[in-house]
């Protein structure tokens, strides 16, 4: 741990890669190892001041603030993230869209030291600004959105609110889906188990949620199917395919573990979940862009054996 007898407080001036962000998310990028609950302490006790006054976590920093941080107590340097790339389906000079492995976090935290986004920020460290425009889970591959440019991230997240993203999923799932196309409207209530996990589960008085479903291919024991999310909550498609009584093979937190158990024998080890598909205008440009990521090679396999 550092030494605070000496330590006096700094203050930081706000620059345009920083501009419109929360002043929560600002201390809890650059104050590493400090936990969150400490972050948000000092913000609402006033010891984090902006323009020499107190401000509220969800306040949005403008250019030319200058914020003073308390001296604080950070906890053991992390160890820092390796440097790695991941495969481009898009780049340009706003925003980069990369197709995500199985397996991997998209960002530090609950265990994980780091994830994609500090990966790539080690291997470009010429890049004044990158950040996750939304999130996958780490078990899900496929389409993520980074922005390099602040102006694009607040606009990408008026369009999430909006609607106006579309993401196409595509699953496998136990058991035959009866019909064709259905669409799920079942509330979310999102919480933390005894383990700190998060989970959801379906009730009436949770957040709305909406998923379109359609089967592409399917057997008695097993259904391709293609996901269309109209709404963004956590585990939304894991739960609602769970809830309606075909959950996605090897789920860990909502599937059918007897199954996952036996399918771990013959060698399925990942969530049978892809973000296959995204369609959205340019966040600055308004080109239309329309992008793809094919299904991995394991999940591939998979549906030409089991569901031709």
């Amino acid at each position: 741990m550092n030494d605070l007898s000496k330590a006096r407080a700094t203050t930081l001036e706000v620059g345009e890669e920083a501009a419109a962000q929360r002043i929560d998310n600002f201390l809890l990028r650059r104050l590493k190892g400090v936990p969150k609950s400490h972050v948000y302490r000092v913000l609402r006790s006033g010891e984090v001041r902006v323009n020499s006054g107190r401000v509220k976590p969800e306040y949005r920093l403008q250019p030319g603030d200058r914020v003073r941080v308390p001296p604080i107590r950070i906890a053991d340097k992390p160890a820092p993230a390796r440097p790695a790339e991941f495969p481009v389906v898009h780049e340009d000079a706003a925003l980069l869209v990369l197709d995500k492995p199985a397996g991997v976090a998209v960002h530090g935290g609950s265990g994980v030291s780091f994830g994609v986004i500090e990966s790539l920020r080690a291997a470009r460290p010429q890049a004044k600004f990158l950040e996750l425009v939304h999130r996958l889970d780490r078990d899900t591959s496929g389409l993520l959105i980074v922005a390099k440019k602040r102006s694009a991230l607040v606009e990408l997240h008026r369009m999430l609110r909006e609607g106006e993203i579309e993401k196409v999923y595509l699953a496998v799932a136990r058991g035959k889906w009866e019909g064709k196309g259905r669409e799920i409207r079942e509330s979310l209530h999102k919480y933390v188990n005894a383990k700190g996990e998060r989970r959801v589960s379906v009730r009436e008085d949770g957040v709305a949620a909406v998923t379109q479903v359609k089967a592409l291919k399917k057997s008695d024991s097993a259904s391709l199917l293609e996901v269309r999310l109209l709404t963004g909550r956590t585990h939304q498609t894991r739960d609602h395919l769970a809830h309606s009584g075909h959950p996605l093979l090897a789920d860990d937190k909502y599937g059918d573990f007897e199954l996952n158990h036996r399918l771990e024998k013959a060698g399925v080890r990942r969530l049978f979940l892809h973000a296959n598909r995204l369609a959205f205008a340019h966040p600055l440009t308004r080109e239309p862009l329309k992008l793809k990521a094919p299904l991995p090679p394991e999940i591939k396999r998979f549906v030409e054996k089991s569901l031709a």
